[in-house]
């Protein structure tokens, strides 16, 4: 019971102090996961992003599912999840009852205006911290990186078809290659 009450503050917090959705939260869940309370190694949360990713929902509420799974099974996804969105529930609703009263003031124009790229950063920081894990070292996955990235941005590729593709090519192709 202990650890399924930690579980869930850790991601009450999580879900508290983080703006801008499931890729900002991404380093945050991470440290707390893998770098505080070791519940997951690092492979293994790089794993849980990518399958969190390929399906559909929330990126944040997916993954705190996913973790809290992987540490205390039903129960933990079950806390996990719903610690991560208290949060967000009540922010919103807090934000609908004043927005319409402050939307245009410049004080909320500014205040957005300062967090949109911090937000920014946070997600290519998560990119960064991720990439390590992805073993870049190995031509292939520079390749399928350079390709999903321009088939998404250039080719407007659905992501779910580049990692579908990225996934058959793991799956069949890299064990003929090496």
């Amino acid at each position: 019971m202990k650890k399924l009450t930690q579980v869930f503050f850790v991601f009450l917090k999580i879900g508290a102090f983080t703006i801008g959705g499931g890729y900002a939260m991404l380093p945050i869940i991470q440290e707390e996961v893998v770098g505080t309370h070791h519940w997951m190694t690092n492979d293994d949360f790089l794993n849980s992003i990518a399958l969190t990713n390929s399906i559909p929902g929330p990126l944040a509420t997916n993954t705190a599912t996913f973790v809290g799974y992987h540490i205390l099974g039903l129960p933990g996804a079950l806390v996990a999840m719903l610690g991560a969105i208290i949060p967000s529930i009540l922010i919103i609703l807090l934000i609908a009852l004043a927005f319409q009263k402050f939307a245009d003031a410049p004080l909320a124009r500014h205040l957005f205006e300062g967090i949109r790229p911090a937000v920014v950063a946070l997600i290519l920081y998560s990119v960064v911290n991720l990439s390590k894990s992805v073993h870049l070292r190995e031509k292939w996955n520079w390749l399928v990186m350079v390709i999903a990235f321009l088939a998404i941005v250039f080719l407007q590729v659905h992501p779910i078809f580049v990692l579908i593709t990225a996934a058959l090519f793991g799956i069949f192709l890299r064990e003929k290659l090496h």
